[in-house]
């Protein structure tokens, strides 16, 4: 089946944002779920699936599976990967089997936890529910994107009850009740390879991110030690407090070449609607500030607790001491006037450093504020202005320190490029999977004629 072709034909008009124009009508007739083309049929669960009751006791021979949970956005998954190690206890005799092709939901089910299984053969909890899909005009990836679309979900909420803290449970006779949509099946297969080909484009960009990490990380390992050079025995080293340098570069403390300022607190009285923007630890995502902000104070504030285009802030306090230290550059800021919460710090380069350098240099392995931490009453780990101002780091010449700072951005964008791109895919896949489960959007019919026959 040639489809790559007709794909990318059909990527090129969704992204022209013309959804509407794929469309081939709209009259459809009103039905229980609302209005859908008159070829669609709707089916009730109990049309659809009959419960599995299977369990490990009831196998002749001796269970060879993998124990299953179910997650939100990942579905069905070894348990080892879901808590990191083996949960289930020895006595697994009452856990229940799952083969592939079939159906499992949990609670709560308010949150979609429910999927397709992929597994050869597996066993869940006795708590999660097991169904046969029993009709063979369904295709099963098509029913596994269906099942937790938010029309399927809110039909769901209908008959669920509350179990613990206003967890949902929908009992087995209440599935049976539920309505599905259901297109002619290529349609079904169409939808299903649609929505398998942006995710698998998701999938790929997700891989060179962290591919481009993993190189970022390397680089650093490097530049923060020998310096921009391609060979490392170009460089003459000298032994140092933090290891092997170049014999031309400093050893200093960080508080030598920069100044670090802790951020502003206030009182209740003085937060104010109409008041100065403070950037908060929530707003640090992903080496950049954002500006959702929640806190507006009316009070005077000092020029060094004043936020500028370009400063630099670390994260000094965390539940965790590996959170503690995360940097970021304010980029766009939008406003007049803003400053920044206590719990942040700004960080001013001075004269001879690079300011984009101090940046890449906080962010590595060379900084160890798990070190300059210390762990508060509360159980949180507070970063300690007077130790990280005495952490030795490594200085360059400061024509050094540029070009390892522009080696290093130029992966910068190249992540924050891919960034755009899997977030752009993301946006699509949405768009698509509420269009076409919803028939807002219908495929081409000569597309969709490609998937008479199943691939």
């Amino acid at each position: 089946m040639k489809t790559n072709e007709s794909y990318a034909s059909l990527e090129k008009q969704l992204a022209s944002k013309s959804l509407d124009k794929i469309n081939l009508t709209r009259s459809y007739p009103l039905t229980k779920l609302g209005p859908l083309p008159e070829e669609w049929k709707i089916a009730r669960g109990a049309d659809l699936f009959q419960r599995s009751t299977l369990r490990v006791k009831d196998l002749e021979d001796s269970f060879k599976g993998i124990i299953l949970s179910i997650t939100r956005y990942a579905g069905l998954i070894p348990q080892t990967r879901k808590f990191s190690k083996k949960v289930a206890g020895s006595n697994i005799s009452n856990y229940k089997i799952v083969t592939q092709g079939q159906l499992v939901y949990g609670f709560p089910i308010n949150e979609g936890v429910i999927a397709i299984s992929s597994y050869s053969i597996g066993a869940v909890s006795p708590a999660y529910q097991v169904w046969n899909v029993i009709r063979e005009d369904v295709d099963l990836e098509f029913l596994n994107w269906l099942v937790k679309h938010p029309i399927m979900i809110a039909q769901y909420l209908r008959y669920a009850t509350n179990v613990v803290h206003r967890r949902k449970n929908l009992k087995p006779q209440d599935f049976r009740q539920v309505l599905f949509p259901l297109p002619p099946l290529p349609e079904q297969r169409a939808i299903a390879h649609v929505l398998r080909t942006v995710q698998q484009s998701k999938e790929a960009t997700e891989r060179v991110i962290a591919a481009l990490r993993d190189l970022k990380k390397s680089l650093m390992r490097h530049l923060f030690t020998y310096g921009p050079v391609d060979a490392a025995d170009q460089v003459a080293l000298q032994d140092t407090p933090i290891g092997p340098i170049p014999a031309h570069w400093r050893v200093v403390r960080l508080g030598e070449v920069t100044q670090l300022v802790r951020g502003i607190s206030w009182s209740k009285k003085e937060q104010s609607p109409d008041g100065i923007p403070v950037v908060a630890i929530p707003n640090i995502r992903e080496g950049r500030a954002s500006f959702d902000i929640r806190y507006r104070v009316a009070k005077k504030i000092s020029e060094a607790k004043q936020l500028y285009e370009g400063d630099i802030l670390l994260v000094g306090s965390s539940g965790s001491p590996h959170n503690v230290g995360r940097t970021a550059i304010v980029q766009g800021l939008p406003f007049q006037q803003a400053t920044f919460a206590s719990f942040l710090v700004k960080v001013i380069p001075s004269d001879e450093t690079e300011r984009d350098y101090i940046y890449h240099l906080l962010g590595s392995q060379v900084v160890d504020f798990v070190r300059c931490s210390k762990r508060a009453a509360d159980g949180k780990y507070n970063l300690q202005v007077r130790a990280l101002k005495e952490h030795l780091i490594p200085l360059p010449p400061l024509p050094e320190q540029r070009q390892i700072a522009r080696i290093l951005q130029a992966v910068d964008r190249k992540i924050e490029a891919e960034e755009a791109r899997k977030e752009a895919l993301e946006s699509l896949f949405k768009t698509l999977l509420h269009q076409l489960m919803t028939a807002k959007v219908r495929l081409p019919a000569d597309f969709i004629a490609r998937f008479e026959v199943a691939p």
